[in-house]
């Protein structure tokens, strides 16, 4: 047999259908980088927008609908729904036989899946905008983060986070299917960005002196584990879940530090805290230790893969109890340093977290509601069964997640 025929009988046969078989993707091309890029980009203008917000709030009081963290948080809705229209656009009008195999049909119109949904979530977003501002004129200020307003604000931004994270997981499943595998860096940025959008509508409740209750771990085992498993079985990367975790805590940071070393002034009666600079988020929570837990098990999953079913029940199981054995120990200890005076500096920020319209005093330095919300036995068996119960998620999730395409 001579070379050629041995060459020929060492290229594997590449179905006509495949994704890898799709336009350029089987060379190896990445033409989805720069759609990806502009659907990151709007993730983060959204996680900066609403972080910037929350601090304006405490900081200024809500003095116009057009303050410059509303037009980042809106910026980056009208920049994700006008990527993800021209996709729908070029998919449906321009695209050759491949790419069209590449998308979704809806209603005779074809784009990619992550592209659908980050469309609605833009819609949601954007009508939420008049809601909102209507609201505030009626009522005042918001009492709490989830108002209705907000709600339809958190659920566009939602959409466009699972959209974003579709359209790039898709990019990294067809290029590892190419000749030359990669795309998982932007997967795991997407990721660690959903999973601070994730902290800032729980901040009601995870400030470090709610850290010794029970609704701490049992939010925390709610909107977690199933994050970080599900996007740590579909990565195609070492240590995924960790990484996923340290652009958060990275993100966060950064956002607060920034943050606090602008000048802020309250514009609204009554002042209690006369605060002189923009007031920052809390010191974002150490979930890169449960988040590494979380991946010790992934190894395992990912070795059982080829009986998913079967041992499914077992790795929620085991998921779901390293996240809660080590979040507890973790959090509970640094809360005690946090809301410490050993903590009031530019780095932890304790001292400097409070809004304007927060007495100080002793209460900053304590530990709240332990007389209702202590965490007991019962209360932590309910976290742990959430944790299980999200991480279950997260798996059914992760497994689907690594056969999208399109």
């Amino acid at each position: 047999m001579d070379h050629a025929a041995k060459d020929a009988q060492s290229i594997p046969a590449i179905p006509a259908g495949s994704s890898a078989a799709a336009g350029s993707h089987a060379t190896g091309r990445d033409t989805d980088l720069w759609t990806s890029l502009l659907m990151a980009a709007a993730l983060t203008s959204i996680a900066v927008g609403i972080t910037w917000d929350i601090s304006w709030h405490e900081t200024i009081g809500r003095d116009t609908f057009w303050t410059p963290a509303h037009m980042a948080i809106y910026l980056g809705g009208v920049l994700a729904g006008c990527t993800s229209g021209w996709l729908a656009i070029k998919h449906t009008f321009f695209a050759g036989p491949a790419e069209r195999d590449a998308s979704v049909s809806v209603f005779g119109a074809r784009a990619p899946l992550g592209a659908w949904v980050a469309i609605w979530g833009a819609l949601a977003m954007i009508t939420s905008a008049p809601f909102d501002n209507w609201w505030h004129n009626a009522y005042g200020l918001d009492v709490k983060i989830i108002s209705p307003p907000h709600t339809v604000l958190g659920l566009g931004m939602l959409g466009i986070s699972a959209g974003v994270l579709l359209l790039i997981l898709a990019r990294q499943n067809r290029l590892q299917d190419s000749a030359t595998p990669k795309g998982s860096g932007l997967f795991i940025y997407a990721g660690g960005v959903f999973v601070l959008l994730g902290t800032v509508f729980l901040l009601e409740y995870i400030f470090p002196n709610q850290q010794h209750g029970g609704t701490f771990y049992i939010v925390c085992a709610m909107m977690f584990p199933m994050r970080f498993v599900g996007i740590g079985y579909a990565a195609r990367v070492r240590w995924p879940a960790t990484k996923v975790a340290l652009v958060y805590m990275a993100g966060m940071c950064a956002i607060d530090w920034i943050l606090e070393m602008f000048p802020g002034h309250p514009k609204l009666a009554p002042i209690f805290n006369p605060v002189t600079h923009m007031v920052p988020l809390p010191f974002p929570l150490l979930l890169v230790f449960p988040a590494f837990a979380i991946d010790l098990v992934l190894l395992l999953a990912l070795k059982l893969n080829s009986y998913f079913w079967l041992s499914l029940i077992p790795l929620a199981i085991l998921s779901g109890t390293v996240f809660i054995a080590v979040l507890l120990p973790v959090q509970w200890w640094f809360s005690k340093f946090l809301i410490s005076p050993h903590a009031d500096n530019w780095v932890f920020m304790t001292d400097r977290v409070w809004s304007y319209s927060s007495s100080r005093g002793a209460w900053h330095h304590q530990f709240w509601d332990l007389d209702s919300d202590s965490l007991t036995i019962q209360g932590l068996f309910r976290s742990w069964r959430y944790a299980v119960l999200s991480s279950g998620i997260g798996l059914f999730f992760g497994h689907w997640m690594r056969k999208v395409r399109r």
